[in-house]
Formats: structure tokens, sequence, C-alpha cells
């Protein structure tokens, strides 16, 4: 066997993914970085008990800020303002999750096989 590895010529055979293919998915990598670090600036609010609890979570998943309404303090029922609180920022990181997994599928869904290579 020759030395040098690849026989007959330079490396850019068929098999390989295009240069045009590699453009897109870079181009797709960089997209969605910036997607990323925008969806992690954004804040996400949900309501409670009819808007007593408010829960709002950051792009980052992390929870930002509650606000109780007093009315929804009810010493004999602090298990039910628990409940609230929970609810609310449990829907808050749900709409954070669906906003980024939505703008996740417009970058990646328009390179149709590519989705899956993980970029």
């Amino acid at each position: 066997m020759a030395k040098g590895g690849f026989r007959g010529g330079s490396y850019g055979g068929g098999g390989g993914m295009n240069m045009n293919m590699i453009k897109q998915a870079q181009k797709m990598q960089q997209d969605m970085l910036k997607m990323q670090a925008e969806m992690e600036e954004k804040e996400y609010e949900a309501t409670a008990g009819g808007g007593v609890v408010s829960a709002k979570v950051s792009g980052k998943k992390e929870v930002v800020s509650i606000t109780i309404d007093p009315e929804a303090v009810d010493p004999d029922d602090v298990e039910m303002l628990q409940d609230m609180i929970v609810a609310a920022v449990n829907e808050a990181l749900r709409k954070a999750e669906s906003s980024m997994a939505e703008s996740m599928s417009k970058i990646t869904g328009s390179l149709g096989g590519l989705g899956g290579l993980g970029f």
C-alpha cells in the first residue's frame, strides 16, 4: 500500500455531503444558536386560580417571579395556594418549551432530512 492514505486523488468524492449541504448545515447551526440566545432572553407568564397566582419563567427555564394576590392567601387552606403556585409555574414552563420547539421547527423544518442530524 502506498503512503499517503487516499489513492488516486484528492478528498471530496461521492458519498459525502457536498459543499452546499455543509453550508446549509452551518447556517442552520448559526441560526439555532442565535434563536436559542434570543429565547433565553424571553419571559413566559401563566396564571392559576383565576389570575390570583402568577408565575413568570425565563427561556432558561428559571423562575423569574411569582405574584400572589392577597385574596389567595387563606391560612386555613395553604395547600390550595401551593397547588396554584405549582400549576402556574408548570404552565409557564410549558409555554416556554412550546415556544422554543416551535422556533426550532421553523429552522430545522426548512432543510427536510437534515433536521435529524442533531443541529
